[in-house]
């Protein structure tokens, strides 16, 4: 993959890759640090990857195991020295879509609300459910690509998915969410 190619595939998926680095890592800022790690990484190897191939797949699932790896580390370096208290990660930052109608303030708040409880519940997840879901709808991939990219076989992943649905549709209606 030579520089043009490499920045048309940097517009082309970006978006989606940055998207799912900070559903992944839970906070705008974080996010931030493992899209550009992921890009810095796919920079430097862009010579051995192919434009014809499925590169968003491999960005990906290198997005994945660079933030499994922050994770470990954090996670021994918290066994080895543990610290006071964490801050709570926050999703900030995040937009509403604008479906065409003017909003009254009220929905606006109650339609944000909403968002940030649905993102939390996802957030809450385990990992193994989690990650499929972030890849479905915040990285737009079907189910094969999924797949290849959790090397897990596609019954497994449609499986996943299911449990993770099932999940927080029970918590949602355990809180009063009834839409």
């Amino acid at each position: 993959m030579n520089r043009d190619e490499f920045e048309l595939f940097v517009l082309r998926f970006g978006k989606d890759i940055l998207r799912f680095c900070r559903m992944s890592a839970g906070d705008a800022e974080t996010g931030d640090e493992l899209y550009q790690d992921t890009m810095l990484k796919l920079l430097e190897k862009r010579n051995q990857l192919s434009f014809t191939q499925n590169t968003k797949s491999y960005a990906l699932s290198t997005s994945i195991f660079l933030w499994k790896n922050k994770r470990r580390k954090y996670a021994i370096r918290q066994r080895l020295a543990p610290a006071d208290s964490m801050d709570e990660m926050s999703d900030e930052g995040r937009e509403i879509p604008d479906d065409g109608h003017e909003a009254s303030p009220e929905q606006v708040v109650l339609r944000q609300s909403e968002v940030d409880m649905v993102q939390k519940l996802v957030a809450s997840l385990p990992e193994k459910y989690r990650i499929p879901i972030y890849l479905y709808y915040s990285a737009d991939m079907q189910i094969n690509e999924i797949s290849k990219i959790l090397e897990l076989p596609e019954g497994t992943v449609k499986s996943r998915m299911r449990k993770a649905k099932k999940l927080l549709k029970e918590e949602l209606e355990a809180i009063g969410y009834d839409r």
